[in-house]
């Protein structure tokens, strides 16, 4: 089994449109699901996992009903794809993002992410299909 994100689905975060250099370093740094699967026996399946809203681990995606945590330094720094990104893209985004929540834009567009249960985001489990000995 391989816990991986699909770069393919990074831009279904809301922070694509707010830090889309972060996408671009996020896209470069996961293998494709299909080399995965290759290095797996290409027998697989791909699970997209669901977030929770309280999802407690610090993965940008995890914050999907949680923007105003990305607006805290010592969250990004537990994120290391903010680690490949220049420091003047992140101050944009960060400050695009805390005007937008100031003004009430982030929540006109995005709102419904506050309550929704889970986020089907770019989070995919492979799982191999291992075959037994003596199985065709």
């Amino acid at each position: 089994m391989v816990l991986t994100f699909d770069g393919d689905l990074l831009d279904r975060f809301w922070l694509a449109n707010y830090a889309p250099e972060l996408i671009v370093a996020e896209r470069r740094r996961y293998p494709l699901i299909a080399a995965i699967g290759d290095g797996l026996g290409g027998n697989t399946d791909v699970q997209s996992v669901p977030i929770p809203l309280d999802c407690v681990d610090g993965f940008t995606e995890a914050y999907y009903g949680r923007p105003e945590k990305l607006l805290d330094p010592a969250v990004r720094r537990c994120q290391s794809a903010w680690g490949f990104v220049e420091p003047a893209a992140e101050r944009r985004a960060v400050e695009r993002l805390r005007d937008d929540l100031a003004s009430g834009l982030w929540d006109k567009h995005h709102g419904h992410l506050r309550t929704q249960p889970h986020f089907e985001g770019s989070l995919r489990l492979i799982t191999a299909q291992v075959k037994t000995h003596g199985s065709p």
